[in-house]
This record gives structure tokens, C-alpha cells and sequence, in this order.
């Protein structure tokens, strides 16, 4: 990205500690906005990240940026030894671990409170490692992409669900209008935190996508790195290995 993009821009806070301070403000909010947001197509997203995933067979599975946990119980039918869902944000692990208490997988799925620019994991830890809608959000890219890499196993499958920029008449446009007006007036009406969904659709549009994004991971030593975009290139699913 050009520039950082943060939360609070009246804020002397880091990205990192502003990123914490609202999805701990929106999390209670987050589920249900998030499927009117994206007209519940999210859904269907994240069943193609657990396909990539099942693929490989993962007996130990960590999801980054975890949130509410919606793509971790998702790959608990993956029937993996262990799923650890590890997030900066403890009022949204808060709403996911009563999702899954509500689910009866407490024994499968551990919630984390961790920084993915610093993971508390042994390296070579991880046969897949996932993350959903947070690698925007990491403070220093770089720094979060070599942690992955660090405790994925050799071989080890990444699989990276982001939201991505259509490039097509007339979808590029509709998405521009989704993501800069309706969300953010959405975000206004119904959330507790103002200024947080003007901040989603920001750095939505502004982060590298496609081809961009894979050369950022072949510099920080993935291989065989591919990309697909969904729903018209509104989101794009990335893979790579260790």
C-alpha cells in the first residue's frame, strides 16, 4: 500500500492498537453487519478456502485474524487434531468462543489472543495456516507474512481470503459505490463505532490485489503462489505453500 491506512486518523495510536480498539468496539455488531454488508456471499467464500484446505489433509490448522471464528468452526468438519483461532481483538474472540461453546467444539477449537506480527507458536508448527479479511489490517505486511511463514511447516498450505478491486465494466463501478457509499453509511446507522466502516472500505480499496499481491508473497519466500478471484474479483483467494 501507498500509505497506512488506520482507523482513527485523529488518533496518536498505532494501526495495530487502533485496529484492536475497534473490533473490540464493533464486535457485537460484526456477524450480523457483516452478512448484510456483503449480502451473505462471504459465506460461500469461505467454503472455498476450506476446500483449498481440506486438499492437504491438516492435522494442525491455525486461522489468523480469526474474529468471531466464522472460518474456524467452518474447518472443524475438516476433522483436524487441533484449530487455533488467534486474533488481536479480545471482545471479538469473546463472541466467537460462545459460538463455539454454542457448537459443542471447545475441544477441537482454541481462541488465542495473539499478535500475528509476533506469534506465540514454535516454528514449524502449522500444515495450513488460513487467514480471512485480516491481512489488510496487519501493521507491517512484511513482518506478519514472515511469522506465517515462520510457523507453517515445510510444505505447509497458506490459504488468504481478501478483498480485492474488479477491474471490469460494470462491476468495478458498483463495487465503488458499495464499498465508498453504502458501506459506510451502513456501518454509520447501525454500528457502535462510526468510523470503522469508513475505515474497512478504505483500506479495502486501497490494498495491493492479484498478481501485486502474489509478488509480495514470493518476496517474503512463498512458492507456488496462485490467486483467484470470486464474485467477479470483489474478493480474491490466494495459496501458497512452504
Amino acid at each position: 500500500m501507498s500509505k497506512t491506512i488506520k482507523p482513527y486518523k485523529d488518533s496518536e495510536l498505532g494501526k495495530k492498537e487502533q485496529v484492536v480498539k475497534m473490533f473490540d468496539n464493533i464486535s457485537k455488531d460484526y456477524d450480523g453487519l457483516n452478512r448484510v454488508i456483503s449480502l451473505g456471499i462471504d459465506v460461500s467464500w469461505r467454503k472455498k478456502v476450506v476446500k483449498l484446505v481440506s486438499q492437504n489433509n491438516p492435522k494442525q490448522i491455525l486461522d489468523i485474524a480469526t474474529g468471531t471464528g466464522d472460518l474456524a468452526l467452518m474447518m472443524a468438519d475438516l476433522n483436524p487434531d487441533r484449530i487455533i483461532g488467534l486474533d488481536i481483538s479480545a471482545g471479538m474472540l469473546e463472541v466467537g468462543k460462545q459460538k463455539i461453546n454454542k457448537a459443542n467444539l471447545a475441544s477441537k477449537i482454541e481462541m488465542v489472543v495473539g499478535d500475528s506480527e509476533n506469534m506465540p507458536f514454535a516454528s514449524n508448527t502449522f500444515d495450513a495456516i488460513t487467514v480471512s479479511f485480516g491481512v489488510r489490517n496487519f501493521e507491517n505486511l512484511d513482518k506478519g507474512l514472515t511469522e506465517i511463514l515462520r510457523v507453517l511447516k515445510p510444505k505447509g498450505k497458506l490459504v488468504i481470503l481478501e478483498t480485492s478491486n474488479p477491474t471490469r465494466f460494470p462491476f468495478k463501478q458498483g463495487y465503488k459505490f458499495h464499498t465508498n457509499i453504502l458501506l459506510p453509511i451502513i456501518g454509520k446507522i447501525f454500528s457502535k463505532d462510526k468510523v470503522a466502516y469508513s475505515y474497512l472500505s478504505e483500506s479495502a480499496n486501497s490494498f495491493p490485489f492479484g498478481q501485486a499481491f502474489n509478488n509480495i508473497l514470493q518476496k517474503n519466500g512463498f512458492k507456488n503462489v496462485n490467486n483467484s478471484p470470486v464474485t467477479f474479483g470483489v474478493a480474491s483467494i490466494y495459496t501458497a505453500f512452504k
